[in-house]
């Protein structure tokens, strides 16, 4: 399990560093700032949630329920919070307005990422990694 995980956090923070940079060097002039702001967003929460998942890996030895549930939480709440984001900042770049059906997706993600916490919390307070 803590191999997954770091290899999880490795590709989810290359990917938070490409869309940083692509952000900041490739949307300028292209997006709103409002949009560029929701790009931010995105890429701030996406690398907050990769340390989540370091932290996790080193807790991961005892494979607890717990642990196992906070790494698909923390994973999913990036592709839904992060990705949804990223897509709703670029819509009218790509000229897809329909992405606003992605809307909805964004709190989805929010919540996996609460819900992550929360679960590590409980797993603190159960002792289930010290």
């Amino acid at each position: 399990m803590k191999r997954k995980i770091i290899i999880t956090a490795s590709v989810f923070g290359l990917l938070a560093v490409v869309a940083g940079a692509f952000g900041a060097h490739g949307l300028q002039g292209l997006l709103s700032p409002g949009d560029l702001e929701v790009w931010h967003t995105a890429v701030q929460y996406q690398f907050y949630h990769v340390f989540a998942l370091l932290f996790l890996a080193t807790l991961a030895h005892d494979k607890t329920r717990l642990i196992n549930a906070c790494y698909y939480l923390f994973s999913l709440g990036i592709i839904f919070f992060s990705g949804s984001l990223y897509l709703l900042a670029c819509r009218d770049l790509l000229g897809w307005s329909w992405l606003l059906i992605m809307g909805p997706i964004t709190p989805l993600g929010g919540l996996l990422f609460i819900t992550g916490w929360v679960t590590l919390g409980i797993a603190a307070l159960r002792n289930k990694f010290a």
